[in-house]
């Protein structure tokens, strides 16, 4: 097929790209490479794509109306997965512009270039975080969600909407899927596995929020990637089933689902770190803080959904996924 695949220098956008190279896709990749975070990081992760004779690289932004029109004409995508976002719960309390303007109307253009141009499945990243102020655990995509607790949250809660509605009016496939906490080689550095590593290797404390106490379902990066494919093949359909009287708010009489993507496995902070010292051989002092604004203290995903339509099935305990991220961390960086 040929994939269009936003947000191509990111974390997970970078690994899906090459394991649909690897078994045979086209695959245009779309990034602005902005300075969110570390500019050679997404380059190097770049780099083990362009030598691929059939990855086409478009340094754009998603934002960019005109742009993404040329891209979506030019290519004829056959699929399309967007994972280009302004990422980071803590940061939207700082530049909450940055938000609306990527992951709103940068989602929009990507909507309407899906629209116009015959795609055949839209997969797309939402977030874990839309569950904001649940307590009942796991998290069904049946919950209710409409109580949001960072404006990053409410972006992802509102890309789900807008699906639904081009699914509704244009019978455009989506299937969103809401990420929970993912981790592993060449990840983000604004998360907490790379910001501890750093710390514990150059002997400083570490700042350890909620008291160590948050649960997270922590997701290895090859578990998340194979789901995305598993979700990208399959196209979403309309459930016949669907009910305007008791509404299922994971699928609908159009073609659209919602999945939840996680391990099924919360683990406590504490018991995290403790893994990541083991690997890294090095104990660290912890300054133990209260919970941040916009962050929940658990996460806990029900996956029966995405397990039973894709067979879905994760499968890196975090020993071994801490341990490869240990391992890359320690190449890339020489030390």
């Amino acid at each position: 097929m040929r994939v269009l695949v936003t947000g191509s220098a990111g974390f997970i956008g970078s690994a899906l790209s090459a394991r649909l190279l690897a078994r045979g896709d086209e695959v245009i990749g779309v990034d602005n490479l902005n300075d969110y975070y570390d500019v050679s990081l997404k380059q190097a992760r770049l780099a083990r794509l362009l030598d691929h004779t059939g990855y086409h690289e478009e340094c754009i932004d998603i934002e960019d109306q005109e742009a993404m029109s040329v891209v979506f004409k030019k290519y004829q995508p056959q699929r399309v997965v967007n994972l280009a976002a302004q990422a980071g719960v803590r940061y939207s309390l700082i530049n909450p512009h940055a938000y609306i303007s990527s992951n709103i109307m940068g989602f929009m253009n990507v909507l309407e270039g899906c629209r116009h141009h015959g795609v055949e499945h839209l997969v797309y990243a939402s977030s874990s975080s839309v569950y904001g102020s649940n307590t009942k655990m796991p998290f069904s995509v049946a919950d209710n969600v409409d109580h949001p607790v960072s404006l990053y949250a409410a972006s992802k809660k509102a890309n789900e909407l807008m699906a639904h509605t081009y699914s509704h009016l244009y019978q455009l496939p989506t299937a969103g899927l809401r990420f929970f906490t993912v981790y592993g080689p060449w990840g983000r550095p604004d998360m907490a596995l790379f910001i501890f590593t750093r710390k514990i290797l150059a002997g400083e404390p570490i700042d350890v929020f909620n008291f160590g106490h948050h649960r997270r379902d922590f997701t290895y990066v090859d578990d998340i990637v194979e789901g995305v494919i598993r979700t990208l093949d399959k196209i979403a359909e309309p459930n016949s089933a669907w009910n305007g009287d008791a509404p299922d708010s994971a699928t609908s009489a159009s073609p659209y689902r919602l999945y939840n993507i996680g391990s099924n496995n919360p683990i406590e902070l504490l018991r995290y770190i403790e893994v990541l010292e083991d690997c890294l051989g090095k104990k660290t002092e912890k300054n133990l803080l209260p919970l941040q604004p916009g962050d929940v203290p658990d996460t806990y995903a029900n996956v029966d959904t995405l397990v039973q339509d894709v067979g879905y099935k994760p499968a890196t305990p975090i020993e071994q996924g801490i341990a490869n991220f240990v391992e890359w961390y320690r190449e890339y960086y020489h030390c």
